[in-house]
């Protein structure tokens, strides 16, 4: 190793994960309540620092798959937040990922483990450190994705309707979306694909069930 920085100031990085699902019909992001200082029992976000043998993304990857027991785990960054006072314990870089899975696929045991809980969007708490402005601006991330890029099916079983998928669209937006435009513009993606399988959960006659095909995606022509 090298000393050309010797002389320089050394301080923690570490990176905390926006994980998003939907949870009984909710947006929600996954959280823990710190059972130690600093912050402690205040709910934050789950993170860790930087292993020494380790880059910012291979950390984020070893966070999401000790707390949800996933590896292939739809991951972007949001950014990085390096103000002073951000951790009361000492200066501390964090660099913030978000993360979408299907909340069916979790291991619970897992969650359990970490004391982590899904909890709505519309109900989460005071978040300490500035572990809010992250789930902010990750939301905002993930609104401006949701209509060019298909990210929305991170979020979704492998076998959808047509109405889940508008209901996952209409939660994350914020909005209600008319429901005949809406499939109009769906079915004009190559990507959904009507199966021959019906889901007849929710009524007698039952209704047709899609699925996402990621060879026929076009970032082309992709709108939702």
């Amino acid at each position: 190793m090298t000393t050309f920085y010797s002389d320089i100031a050394r301080f923690p990085v570490s990176v905390d994960c926006v994980i998003f699902g939907i949870n009984e019909g909710d947006l929600s992001v996954l959280l823990t309540k710190r059972a130690f200082e600093p912050e402690k029992g205040r709910w934050s976000l789950m993170g860790g620092f930087v292993a020494p043998d380790e880059g910012v993304d291979q950390a984020a990857k070893r966070v999401l798959h000790d707390l949800t027991g996933l590896t292939d785990i739809y991951m972007q960054q949001v950014g990085t937040f390096g103000s002073l006072d951000r951790d009361p314990g000492e200066r501390v870089v964090s660099v913030a990922y978000c993360a979408l899975i299907n909340v069916d696929q979790t291991d619970d045991s897992n969650l359990r483990s970490h004391n982590a809980v899904w909890t709505p969007l519309s109900a989460m708490p005071r978040l300490g450190f500035d572990h809010e402005e992250m789930v902010s601006r990750a939301l905002q991330m993930v609104k401006m994705k949701f209509s060019f890029e298909p990210v929305a099916f991170k979020l979704l079983p492998q076998f959808f309707t047509m109405t889940s998928l508008q209901q996952l669209y209409e939660t994350v937006q914020g909005n209600s979306i008319d429901k005949r435009n809406f499939r109009k513009r769906a079915l004009e993606n190559p990507c959904i694909e009507k199966t021959d399988l019906i889901d007849k959960t929710s009524s007698r006659r039952g209704a047709a069930l899609f699925r996402y095909n990621a060879t026929n995606f076009n970032p082309d022509t992709f709108r939702l």
